[in-house]
């Protein structure tokens, strides 16, 4: 797969969650045995952790967009070799339970094959996303 296909699939997700798509259409860019990993507490942020197939995706969005409000997603790279790629960039979010903002660097690792993502991994202040949920 050529680094243009791989980086127009992930523009395109990432322009669709901008826009606020619903978790269907979103779900759509991920295969059904996707490798979906966001790193932290579990017992404490709902969102994050391992999820399975599409349905895992959409209940991900579901998820994030009952509990927190983007500030603001900035990518400021998109590398990629062939079918791999890394996104980093800066994020900031409010929660909506407690008010608390969370900012922090990212980085996702995504593979995509055949033009969808079949492994999303991302990595950011974990620490800062859970305490920001304790009021």
């Amino acid at each position: 797969m050529s680094d243009n296909t791989t980086r127009n699939t992930i523009t395109s997700l990432f322009e669709q969650v901008g826009k606020g798509a619903d978790t269907a259409l979103l779900s759509t860019f991920f295969s059904e045995d996707v490798d979906w990993y966001i790193a932290g507490d579990t017992t404490t942020v709902p969102w994050i952790g391992k999820k399975t197939g599409r349905a895992g995706v959409a209940e991900f969005y579901e998820q994030i967009r009952a509990h927190i409000t983007s500030e603001r997603f900035e990518i400021t790279d998109i590398l990629t070799n062939g079918n791999h790629a890394v996104v980093t960039g800066n994020l900031a979010s409010r929660v909506n339970s407690t008010g608390k903002l969370i900012e922090t660097a990212f980085a996702f690792d995504i593979t995509v094959n055949q033009g969808q993502i079949t492994r999303y991994h991302m990595l950011e202040d974990s620490f800062a996303v859970a305490n920001a949920l304790h009021a």
